[in-house]
């Protein structure tokens, strides 16, 4: 049995495999599959400061190799998360990561202010929301406007502070580089790419809100890559995300830079992907007799 546990900005994990947040809500319905305690941690459903309805339906849809969302961040605002579902979560004997989303720094920050005083593990900040103050142009498409919301939030909370970066950016690495400046603890990426389907019998988008975010195993490969880039240019942990869906890609993913990862699309087709992923990263780290997954971070050989 090899030593999954890790360590991510001095917080200890049994295991580097995270749900995603936006696909395990607060852990309530997979609790009827498995204990959460066997997981890694989990990135909680994004969190604004008043409560969200989410954008109108369709907003969600399959395509080949993944799926298309765009949910709109629906959510019961901080103050129900505090009070309702984080004592819940924190019952469960594993890492609590809060994901915290705004329309403005301000908004973000105080969120994440909220969260300050409670018992919560670590803060992941989604700049991938369309900053009003800026005409709606994403936080993280920009170095400027990622590095405002990341010190507006820095200043506000002592906790772990993970900045979640979008892949809809000319260059990946300036972007993690200027939120590493302006105080970011760790890095997860990638967020979903931009993406439309359109029925052409109907002649519109599939979704209400025409475009979302695409996920699954299609972006895999270009998480992998962006992955590789940015654990490279920072000196801060780098959490893995997109279209993992086995042990042997979570492997994959550390090797590029990783030190841990976290787990999307996949849950929605199997429920029990985060456990299973986690066993077979044991087995295949059993089969090359490497006694830890932390001797694998990084380890990859470039030409």
């Amino acid at each position: 049995m090899a030593d999954l546990s890790v360590n991510i900005c001095g917080i200890d994990l049994k295991n580097p495999v995270i749900p995603a947040s936006g696909v395990f809500g607060y852990g309530r319905e997979y609790e009827e599959f498995y204990p959460l305690s066997e997981l890694g941690g989990i990135a909680t459903k994004g969190t604004t400061l008043n409560k969200r309805t989410g954008n109108l339906s369709p907003r969600i849809a399959e395509t080949p190799g993944g799926m298309l969302n765009s949910v709109g961040l629906q959510n019961p605002g901080i103050d129900h998360f505090i009070e309702t579902e984080l004592p819940y979560l924190l019952k469960k004997d594993t890492v609590i990561i809060a994901n915290i989303a705004g329309s403005t720094p301000e908004e973000c920050a105080a969120v994440a202010e909220k969260l300050d005083s409670t018992d919560v593990h670590m803060i992941e900040l989604n700049i991938s929301c369309p900053n009003v103050k800026q005409g709606g142009a994403a936080f993280g498409t920009d170095c400027t406007t990622a590095s405002e919301v990341t010190r507006h939030v820095r200043r506000s909370t002592k906790k772990p502070l993970i900045v979640k970066l979008s892949p809809n950016v000319t260059s990946i690495t300036e972007i993690a580089k200027a939120v590493e400046a302006a105080g970011a603890d760790a890095l997860s990426l990638i967020n979903t790419l931009l993406g439309m389907r359109i029925d052409i019998d109907t002649m519109r988008p599939v979704l209400r809100n025409n475009v979302g975010g695409l996920s699954g195993p299609a972006v895999f490969p270009v998480a992998v890559r962006m992955v590789w880039q940015t654990a490279n240019a920072v000196n801060i942990p780098v959490i893995g995300m997109g279209g993992i869906t086995t042990g042997r890609d979570a492997v994959e993913m550390m090797m590029a830079g990783a030190a841990a990862v976290q787990v999307g699309a996949a849950v929605f087709e199997d429920p029990y992907a985060p456990v299973r992923i986690a066993a077979e990263m044991n087995e295949f780290l059993d089969s090359r007799n490497i006694s830890s997954v932390r001797d694998i971070i990084g380890a990859v050989k470039p030409w």
